[in-house]
């Protein structure tokens, strides 16, 4: 089959993708073979790699002879281990391309697997909606993936993201944040300055490993989860409705009580928040709003009629 370039007689639009890559040599060479077999092809593909020891590198440049549109670009290594490194790596990439003027650039992250017509799929979104500022879709970890029911639609996944290059000038590029929330700053972010974010839920992506497990334990990524939804300026109430939830999923009560303890902690010691007042202060608008549309969703349900059994 043909490929098809993004922009091209295929009247999508043009994109490009950009890949942090921090040593992720066990699962890189998965995402690039899912790359290259997708439908619609982007313009280039930008690798980042951000000071990589384990052979990432290596991977990369084996595909590059026979895919002339992979680049590898190459930071200077850092010994110290943060969030904000794949900031600094993104829009690096996205510096080294931007003369390429695409319409869209995808985030992707290096340990991220995609179905051959994800890319083409999403592209079509945008061409149905020129408001969409970013957006993506849903991600599962093994047998585990997020149920929409429950979760914001508006809310889009940091391992793989499409973003509009007016969108992405007008956000002024990913922050880097070295406590993390580098991808949902960016979203909301997006939102407050009047774009559309959402997840379409049609695509999945596959992670190749458990979310925020890279250094940590799961009790431990719930600790920080909660550590990063103060940073986030999470409304209270939300969070107490969050780590409720929570108790549905593995590791049920811990991981929702290793939740509850991050946030907790922090609303103790204060520490410095990752989002300015406003970016706050509009989250919690749009977390209570919900709240609300849920309630008066469940006081409109059919009432439960209480009786004698049998």
């Amino acid at each position: 089959m043909d490929m098809k370039l993004g922009g091209g007689e295929s009247r999508l639009p043009s994109y490009v993708v950009i890949t942090p890559a921090r040593n992720e040599a066990r699962c890189i060479e998965q995402t690039i073979q899912d790359v290259i077999a997708q439908t619609v092809r982007p313009m280039r593909w930008v690798i980042v790699s951000d000071g990589s020891t384990d052979g990432t590198d290596e991977i990369v440049r084996r595909y590059m002879g026979d895919h002339p549109w992979i680049q590898l670009m190459r930071m200077p290594e850092r010994v110290e281990r943060n969030f904000a490194g794949k900031a600094h790596a993104f829009n690096a990439g996205y510096a080294a391309i931007k003369e390429l003027r695409p319409d869209v650039i995808g985030n992707l992250d290096a340990d991220v697997s995609v179905g051959p017509e994800h890319f083409e799929y999403l592209l079509t979104k945008r061409c149905e909606d020129n408001e969409l500022g970013i957006w993506g879709a849903p991600f599962r970890e093994g047998d585990e993936r997020y149920d929409y029911r429950f979760t914001s639609i508006e809310s889009v996944w940091g391992g793989c993201q499409l973003i509009c290059r007016e969108c992405l000038e007008d956000i002024g590029g990913y922050t880097p944040l070295k406590g993390g929330l580098v991808d949902h700053v960016a979203v909301v972010t997006a939102r407050m300055k009047g774009w559309k974010t959402r997840t379409f839920v049609e695509s999945v992506c596959v992670h190749q490993r458990v979310m925020g497990t890279a250094n940590r334990s799961v009790m431990g990524a719930s600790f920080d989860q909660g550590v990063k939804d103060f940073a986030a300026g999470n409304d209270p109430v939300w969070e107490t409705f969050r780590v409720i939830y929570q108790m549905r999923n593995k590791p049920f009560v811990f991981g929702a009580l290793a939740l509850a303890a991050g946030f907790i902690n922090c609303s103790i010691h204060r520490p410095k928040r990752s989002v300015t007042p406003e970016l706050m202060a509009f989250t919690r608008r749009e977390q209570r709003t919900r709240l609300k549309r849920l309630f008066r969703l469940r006081g409109q349900s059919e009432p439960v009629i209480r009786g004698k059994a049998g």
